[in-house]
């Protein structure tokens, strides 16, 4: 390295490669790994994943992928995020739920987050929070012109919103120093409940507070754009997103026609949007977001300095699971951490154990300290923007808006978010997208960890007192309470586990699968192994021996199982597969399973008595569910 030269040429001894010769390295792997003889753009092609709205990621990317340049951050169209110094001088907004129906456990919790690191407010208040009247004792000792308020009051928020308003006056809180959001959210009710028969009396009074708002408290947004209930319905990002614009320009129209200039009716709209433990997604999420929404603002009219989105990401409750809650803490801390990189202006992460009652003490601790090791430890609101210039993330930041883009226009041309909402569009568009991710986790194609995958059977049961049901929300499709459903991504496998749980309080013992494993120890290690976890997934226990057709039916009466599952190597199963499951039928199996894809043998088997053959990518929980049945575990 020169003074003429500054740079430090660190590849200038190695030739430049190109995307033939990596193909070709891919084409070698695949062949020798027994996947397919597919060559050049095919063989990547193999390696390629799809999601959902059609995307398709695949597995490397290159400065020919990147698309148009997205500017800069803090300017249109604001992908690189709302403000030009990005979360480098104070971070994101760590903002903590508080859900508890009294007033002064609520202040407990309120007091120990703020003097623990949380900087904002979110108050479920109304029907499945707070009392509207006790919102001043839940906020007993809230220095309110320090830290920001949100609402989230249902069909409450006026009431909420004047006691809210009323409270600053009594302690003396100019409104202009007032942060935070009045939570009025009357499309978001109206996809919770179902009921539309006092929106336009909701919009109007929303229509209100956002003119006082706008006149008294530039710190203050009235409404809250919230996507959360398109996305617990099962819906995918896109339509998260799609929605929630339909939502945003059903509230400008209304802001607008009341008298409110476009700017300022822009400036009283805040986003809430669901992080995942998808990380990339997440990111991609968040910056398409701003992207759509500086369009929609730029085509309504407002000027560049009205049209950032204000964002307020919360980690996702689908992706929460009841059983074995710790792992939790490692989805919501990915989900932190994406919304952070994603540019989210203010992030809540919620408790481990939010999916089993009301958090505790010490859940609610490591929620907050999630975010303080992100921003104080990791300092990753110190560089702005971190994922721009990712090939991979801005290409799939691109896809995204184009496929949010193109279902908001679905709903605009149903006649807008109430009419998609009221005539069951929306509802029948996330019902659709649930079904085929319910596939997916069915066949274990999206695994879930503790869950799905990697279950602990004996882990002792976590309980918590329960938490206020929040109106209008159903815990499953079957109970949506006439709005959309809310649906979790362990759903099938709970409901296998919980009768499981009835058979073990009812007789002292679960349901069990004999494995027989047959061979040397070789032959059957991986295949026992795959059974046990296939089955622990829905509660039923295993009890492996090691067999041949001589002993396999001494082993299985004393196993205590009524179902038997071989497992073995494709070698082996040739010479004794037939013939043990012959004598387990013969033993009283009432189910044989048999660990691997039939192959050639298939008729032969099925002729000894195997019913069933298990393999990865089999429809898990149909397995599953026969095999209870069959056991008679009701």
């Amino acid at each position: 390295m020169t003074a003429e030269s500054p740079e430090l040429p660190l590849a200038a001894a190695f030739p430049d490669a190109d995307r033939e010769q990596w193909q070709r390295l891919v084409e070698g792997v695949l062949r020798k790994s027994g996947i397919t003889e597919a060559a050049g753009a095919a063989a990547e092609d193999a390696l390629a994943t799809d999601l959902q709205d059609g995307i398709r990621i695949r597995p490397l990317y290159t400065a020919e992928d990147a698309p148009a340049p997205v500017g800069q951050p803090g300017f249109p169209p604001f992908v690189r995020g709302g403000r030009p110094e990005g979360g480098a001088v104070a971070g994101w907004d760590v903002r903590q739920r508080h859900a508890h129906a009294d007033s002064r456990h609520a202040n407990e919790s309120v007091l120990n987050d703020l003097e623990n690191g949380v900087t904002s407010l979110w108050l479920a208040v109304g029907d499945g929070g707070i009392p509207v009247a006790e919102l001043p004792q839940a906020l007993d000792g809230v220095y309110l012109d320090l830290a920001a308020v949100a609402l989230e009051a249902g069909a409450d928020f006026a009431a909420a919103a004047e006691e809210l308003l009323r409270l600053y006056a009594t302690r003396g809180v100019p409104l202009s120093e007032a942060a935070g959001n009045l939570g009025g959210d009357p499309l978001g009710l109206l996809a919770r409940t179902g009921d539309d028969g006092a929106l336009d009396d909701q919009l109007t009074a929303v229509a209100r507070l956002a003119q006082r708002c706008a006149a008294e408290a530039p710190g203050l947004r009235a409404l809250a754009v919230d996507a959360l209930p398109y996305h617990e319905a099962g819906g995918s990002t896109a339509e998260e997103l799609g929605a929630s614009l339909a939502t945003g320009v059903a509230y400008l129209r209304r802001l607008t026609a009341a008298g409110l200039g476009i700017d300022d009716a822009c400036r009283q709209l805040e986003f809430r949007y669901a992080a995942t433990a998808d990380q990339f997604l997440t990111i991609a999420k968040l910056r398409a977001a701003r992207r759509l929404w500086a369009r929609v603002a730029e085509v309504c009219g407002a000027s560049p300095g009205a049209a950032a989105q204000r964002q307020h990401a919360v980690t996702s409750t689908v992706m929460m699971t009841r059983r074995d809650p710790w792992v939790n803490m490692l989805r919501t801390t990915v989900a932190g951490l994406s919304a952070g990189v994603g540019g989210a202006d203010a992030v809540t992460v919620l408790p481990f154990d939010a999916a089993l009652g009301a958090p505790d003490a010490f859940a609610r601790r490591i929620a907050r300290n999630t975010q303080s090791v992100l921003l104080e430890e990791s300092h990753l609101a110190k560089v702005i923007d971190p994922a721009g210039g990712s090939w991979y993330v801005e290409r799939l930041t691109d896809e995204l808006a184009e496929a949010a883009w193109a279902f908001f226009q679905e709903i605009e041309a149903a006649g807008g978010q109430a009419a998609a909402l009221r005539f069951g569009m929306i509802g029948e568009r996330l019902a659709q997208t649930w079904q085929r991710r319910s596939r997916e986790l069915a066949h274990r194609r999206e695994p879930i960890t503790g869950v799905s995958e990697f279950p602990h059977l004996a882990e002792p049961p976590v309980h918590r007192e329960p938490a206020p049901a929040p109106a209008g929300r159903g815990s499953s499709r079957t109970e949506s309470g006439g709005g959309l459903p809310r649906v979790r991504r362990d759903d099938a496998y709970e409901t296998l586990r919980s009768r499981s749980d009835a058979r073990l309080a009812a007789t002292g013992a679960r349901p069990k699968v004999f494995l027989a494993a047959l061979g040397p120890v070789a032959a059957h290690t991986a295949r026992a192994a795959f059974a046990a976890n296939l089955f622990q997934a829905g509660g039923i226990e295993t009890v492996q021996e090691s067999v041949d057709a001589g002993s396999v039916a001494d082993a299985f009466a004393g196993s205590g199982a009524t179902i038997a599952c071989l497992c073995a190597s494709d070698a082996v199963y040739g010479e004794q597969a037939a013939a043990v499951a012959a004598a387990l039928k013969s033993a009283g199996a009432r189910q044989v399973h048999l660990a691997g894809k039939p192959g050639e043998h298939r008729e032969e088997l099925t002729k000894a008595g195997v019913d069933t053959f298990v393999f990865a990518g089999c429809d898990a929980v149909e397995v599953l569910s026969s095999s209870l049945d069959v056991m008679e575990v009701a």
